[in-house]
């Protein structure tokens, strides 16, 4: 019986890792796993699904001071009026991918004279996604996607992707650098009830008795939505202190004449409000 040296399995690896559309002994696709990782060193990006809308919140990353203000956008964009994403990897991918998002969606509408249900137009990029997995000649696209979006039949939804071109659905997830730490903040706070001065008076005894299979979670709102998205933005990013320039905060709601959603990017004032209510509930939990 041969058992091949770790130095001979690397080998053996390096022979399959140039094409996209050949599996490696071990079943694996090394070109698509390498552009998974790519997207594990990008900015960071949290989805929370709220009762009242979607929250999506990106790490700015600012190369240079030199450069000129971008105009618009370069972590969230519209895809068409009940549905947006966030990216998290290569812009330059993820422009195609949004360009074909928007395409079918306007073809939809055309067609049916009605708004394409969310999960369709995911399903749809991720077809496009998979097929550059599949085919030689071609790389897979470098970019991930958080999916926001609303329906009448299902309500807001919450969906990520990966170049793969799977696709699932989220209560609340992170993508990008550290996703892991911001999905371990997420598990703890996301549906937490807020704790008030009552609870601490509550005897323990009382705490026992409620039944863990019948409490449900809490699905918080816009305002408690965005002051999670900060808290796990400042566990992920690199500096300990987090500030409204390095992060871009969106929203998205029902508009409030009933017709479509409203999206809406937080300005810097805006942001900043957000950041200092994050820091004081964090300075009174230290003084408690």
């Amino acid at each position: 019986f041969f058992s091949p040296t770790p130095l001979l399995s690397l080998t053996m690896a390096r022979r399959y890792d140039a094409s996209t559309t050949t599996f490696s002994p071990e079943g694996r696709l090394h070109q698509v796993e390498y552009a998974i990782e790519a997207i594990n060193n990008a900015g960071t990006c949290v989805g929370i699904l709220a009762s009242d809308g979607i929250v999506m919140a990106s790490e700015k990353r600012v190369t240079s001071g030199l450069l000129a203000p971008s105009k618009t956008s370069e972590k969230t964009y519209k895809l068409c009026d009940h549905a947006a994403c966030t990216v998290a990897g290569l812009t330059a991918d993820a422009n195609i991918l949004i360009d074909q998002a928007r395409l079918r969606a306007g073809r939809y509408t055309y067609q049916y004279q009605e708004a394409i249900p969310v999960e369709q137009l995911v399903e749809h990029v991720c077809n496009y996604k998979q097929a550059y997995t599949q085919y030689g000649g071609l790389r897979p696209f470098g970019v991930a996607f958080l999916f926001a979006g609303y329906d009448s039949h299902h309500g807001f939804q919450l969906y990520q992707s990966d170049p793969s071109g799977n696709y699932s659905g989220w209560k609340a997830t992170v993508i990008g650098a550290n996703n892991q730490a911001g999905k371990s903040l997420l598990k703890t706070e996301y549906g937490a009830k807020p704790k008030s001065d009552d609870d601490d008076d509550a005897p323990e005894e009382m705490e026992t008795e409620e039944d863990p299979a019948e409490e449900e979670i809490r699905v918080p709102d816009v305002t408690e939505a965005l002051r999670l998205a900060v808290k796990v933005l400042s566990k992920t990013m690199d500096g300990t202190v987090p500030s409204p320039e390095k992060m871009e905060l969106f929203t998205m709601t029902l508009a409030e004449d009933g017709e479509g959603c409203a999206h809406h990017i937080l300005t810097e004032e805006e942001s900043k409000k957000v950041v200092d209510d994050v820091e004081a509930e964090a300075a009174s939990a230290g003084d408690a």
